[in-house]
């Protein structure tokens, strides 16, 4: 019983998880000596409100990764959904029925990736990489290239109001990752996304859906992506196309951070969040500590190869584990 706990304790000290909580708690301190506004309220808050989005679409591309796949047109779709809804509510709509327009445009391209990836047989960086462009075209020739602006106060409210004090992004961002956290770690079904990324000719042996999996796991990402893409549009108060063009890679970058790999098999929801939340934290404090934002970028991408590189040494001792035995 003794040796079961301390081998549960082992486990959770060294899970990417809790690496990054200590990471995050002593670094904050330390910023803190050098800026007493870091620690501050408002300051905390903001930096959560700047990874609603970030932690929104890593949510559903950490359950890609996992399956050894990834999406890059999460920012393209998370502005279609602003665009459509936008358009939708300027002609008129409903706010309720915008939205529902508005997300299932991005589920129907999470639908068309997982078809096209996981039904064609594509591979699922170009095909989601050509999806992006095209939808930035259908975009400009839908806006005329232009924001689209004069969004009504009630829609507005979704990213600008608040609740006990706190922002209701923040909110919607927490019962997302609750919830996506608790069904892959206590889903039958779920689970099996992770049987597909460690071995997938043997999740096909076993009689796994490999396809309608991976097809859920485009929509669950689409649909992500949808829900940051309304978040942030209600939050300017306009949608523009702009907006998401470095989403996919933040997001992918916050998710390898958090402990997901790219060749499938591993990651958690809580471990892409908190590392969304290290690279916010990051970019804050050198904000504060008046760094150069060129340096910023720097960093961001150091720690990113860093990541990789743990993840690859990682996976080369199981290996060698594995042969010894």
């Amino acid at each position: 019983m003794q040796n079961s706990v301390s081998v549960r304790m082992k486990r959770i000290a060294t899970s990417r998880e809790f690496i990054l909580i200590v990471a995050l708690v002593a670094a904050s301190i330390v910023v803190s000596f050098f800026s007493p506004v870091f620690l501050k309220r408002a300051n905390i808050l903001s930096m959560f409100m700047s990874i609603t989005v970030e932690g929104l679409v890593s949510v559903g591309m950490v359950m890609l990764l996992a399956c050894g796949l990834m999406d890059l047109s999460v920012g393209m779709n998370m502005a279609l959904t602003g665009v459509v809804t936008g358009l939708c509510l300027t002609g008129g709509l409903p706010v309720i029925v915008s939205l529902l327009i508005g997300l299932a445009a991005s589920l129907t391209v999470g639908f068309l990736n997982g078809i096209l990836v996981a039904g064609v047989g594509l591979n699922s960086f170009i095909t989601t990489l050509g999806m992006s462009c095209a939808l930035e075209g259908l975009m400009l020739v839908a806006s005329n290239g232009r924001s689209v602006t004069g969004l009504p106060a009630s829609f507005d409210k979704i990213g600008q109001g608040t609740l006990l004090g706190v922002q209701y992004p923040i909110w919607v961002l927490l019962v997302i990752v609750v919830a996506a956290d608790l069904l892959l770690r206590n889903s039958r079904a779920a689970r099996q996304i992770y049987y597909i990324g460690s071995n997938e000719k043997a999740a096909k042996l076993n009689g796994i859906g490999v396809a309608r999996i991976k097809t859920v796991c485009f929509c669950v990402c689409g649909l992500c992506a949808g829900a940051a893409g309304v978040m942030i549009t209600a939050r300017f108060g306009s949608s523009s196309v702009t907006i998401g063009s470095d989403t996919a890679m933040d997001s992918i970058t916050a998710c390898i951070i958090g402990g997901a790999s790219l060749n499938g098999g591993k990651g958690s929801v809580w471990g892409a969040v908190l590392g969304a939340l290290f690279l916010a934290m990051l970019s804050t404090a050198l904000n504060l500590l008046s760094v150069n934002i060129y340096w910023q970028n720097f960093v961001t991408g150091v720690i990113l190869i860093a990541a990789i590189f743990f993840d690859a040494v990682s996976e080369k001792k199981k290996a060698a584990g594995k042969v010894a035995l």
